[in-house]
C-alpha cells in the first residue's frame, strides 16, 4: 500500500477513535465493578514428594494447626486439602476455621466453624487425589490470616507436604481442633501438610499463579512476616480498585526445575510435570507467572543447551493459553558468588534471558535480572538485595522485585 497524506489522516483518525475507546473502557472499568460472583483461589500452596522424617513417616494420634495468609479476602470461603502424594486413603477426622488470635497460634473462639465435607465433618481421602470442602461462612480481610486445624488419627503414612512454609505451624497429640489457645500444641512444624488451598467466593475476576522456584518460595524471607515477593505484590495489588484485584497463588516449589525433577530434599517435581495441578487446575487462574530456571543451571545435571529452555517455556506458554491463561515471565536472576556458578554457566542464563526479552512469545515480560542485578557487576545480585549466599534476595529485594511488577501485565 502506498502512503498517501489521505491515508495517514484516515489512518490518524482511525487511531484516534481507538484511542479514546480504550480510554472510555478503561475509564468504566474503574468505575463499574465486577457484578458476579464465583470462587476464586485467594492461597495456594504446591505439594512436595515426601522422602524422610516426619513427611515421610507421617502422623497418628495428631492435630496440625497451620496458618493460611490469604491475598483477597471475603465471606464464605472453601478449604482444599490433598492426599496427592500419599500411599493410603487420609482421614481427617475433623477440622475447623478460625481467625487468629491475640498470640501466635491462638485462635479467636468467636469466629471458630467447623468445616464439613459433603455434609459430614470428616472425610477419607484417596491416594492420590484432593479434594474440596463445603463453603464455610467466615469472614476474613484481604491480606488476613486464617487458622486451619485438621485432626488426623492416622497412621497417615507419608504426608504429602509443602517444606518451606517460612510460616510457623504447631502439632498437639489428640482432637485439638477446638481448643482455643496455642497452649494445647506444644510442638512447632515449619511445613505446610495436607493443605493445597483456600478459595473465596468474591467478585474479583480470577485470580494469579505463580509458578516458580526457592526465590517464588521466599526461601530466607523472615519466618511468619509474609515477605515473599507475591505476598508483597499481593499488597500492591490491594491497593488497587476492586475490579483491578485478583487472587494470589504462590506455587513456588524451592529446588524447583524446568526440566528434571530436584534431585535433594523435598523432590519437587519438574514445572511441566506439576503445570497442571499447580496451575493449570487451580481455581480461577486466569494468569501464570514463569519465573523458572535458575536450577537447571545450577543443579547437576546442569542444561547447558539454551534451546531445552525455549522449549520447556514453549510447553507452558501452549498449554497455559490452550487454557484460555495468559503468560507473563520473568528473566533469571543473577547469582555469582553462588557456590555452582561458573561462566560456562553464566554464558547460558544470558542466552535464555535474552531470548525471554526479545522473543515475543510471552503476553508480558518482567526483567527481574534488571531489577536486582549490582549494576557495578551484572553477574551477582546487589549486595542491599543479597540475603548472603549470592543466590537468594533477602526480604528489601523481594519487596524491589515485587514493586517492579506492572500490575496490568497480571490482570485477568
Amino acid at each position: 500500500m502506498r502512503w498517501t497524506a489521505a491515508t495517514v489522516a484516515a489512518a490518524t483518525l482511525v487511531t484516534g477513535l481507538l484511542g479514546a475507546g480504550i480510554a472510555q473502557a478503561d475509564a468504566v472499568a474503574k468505575k463499574a465493578p465486577a457484578t458476579s460472583t464465583g470462587w476464586v483461589a485467594t492461597w495456594g500452596t504446591a505439594a512436595e514428594v515426601p522422602f524422610s522424617g516426619q513427611q515421610l513417616a507421617g502422623f497418628t494420634d495428631t492435630t496440625l494447626r497451620q496458618r493460611i495468609h490469604v491475598s483477597i479476602g471475603g465471606d464464605v470461603v472453601r478449604l482444599r486439602l490433598t492426599n496427592v502424594y500419599g500411599k493410603t486413603p487420609l482421614v481427617v477426622r475433623s477440622a475447623t476455621l478460625a481467625r487468629p488470635g491475640a498470640t501466635a497460634g491462638d485462635i479467636d473462639p468467636a469466629s471458630l466453624v467447623p468445616v464439613t465435607f459433603e455434609g459430614a465433618t470428616s472425610v477419607t481421602i484417596p491416594p492420590g487425589a484432593e479434594y474440596a470442602s463445603d463453603p464455610v461462612k467466615i469472614s476474613v480481610p484481604g491480606d488476613g490470616n486464617l487458622m486451619a486445624s485438621l485432626y488426623l488419627p492416622g497412621p497417615t503414612g507419608p504426608a504429602t507436604y509443602h517444606r518451606d512454609a517460612w510460616t510457623t505451624g504447631y502439632l498437639a497429640t489428640g482432637d485439638q481442633t477446638g481448643q482455643p489457645t496455642v497452649a494445647s500444641y506444644p510442638s512447632r512444624i515449619t511445613n505446610f501438610y495436607f493443605l493445597d488451598g483456600l478459595d473465596v467466593e468474591s467478585k474479583v475476576d480470577g485470580s494469579v499463579a505463580f509458578l516458580g522456584d526457592s526465590i517464588t518460595d521466599g526461601t530466607h524471607s523472615t519466618v511468619d512476616a509474609d515477605h515473599r515477593w507475591p505476598d508483597y505484590l499481593a499488597d500492591r495489588m490491594l491497593q488497587q480498585p476492586r475490579s483491578r484485584q485478583f487472587g494470589v497463588v504462590n506455587s513456588g516449589i524451592a529446588g524447583n526445575r524446568l526440566l528434571l525433577d530436584y534431585t535433594g530434599a523435598g523432590q519437587g517435581v519438574n514445572a511441566l510435570a506439576r503445570l497442571e495441578r499447580d496451575v493449570l487446575t487451580q481455581t480461577a487462574v486466569r494468569t501464570v507467572f514463569v519465573f523458572e530456571g535458575i536450577n537447571d543451571l545450577q543443579n547437576d545435571p546442569t542444561q547447558y543447551d539454551p534451546n531445552q529452555f525455549i522449549q520447556a517455556y514453549h510447553q507452558i506458554i501452549q498449554r497455559a493459553h490452550d487454557q484460555r491463561i495468559r503468560v507473563v515471565a520473568s528473566t533469571i536472576t543473577p547469582w555469582a558468588g553462588w557456590t555452582e556458578w561458573t561462566p560456562q554457566r553464566e554464558a547460558v542464563r544470558l542466552e535464555v534471558n535474552q531470548w525471554i526479552r526479545t522473543s515475543g512469545e510471552f503476553d508480558g515480560v518482567v526483567d527481574f535480572d534488571k531489577v536486582i542485578r549490582d549494576p557495578a557487576n551484572p553477574q551477582q545480585i546487589l549486595p542491599a538485595y543479597d540475603s548472603g549466599d549470592h543466590l537468594h534476595p533477602n526480604d528489601v529485594g523481594y519487596k524491589a522485585m515485587a514493586d517492579a511488577v506492572n500490575l496490568k501485565l497480571l490482570r485477568p
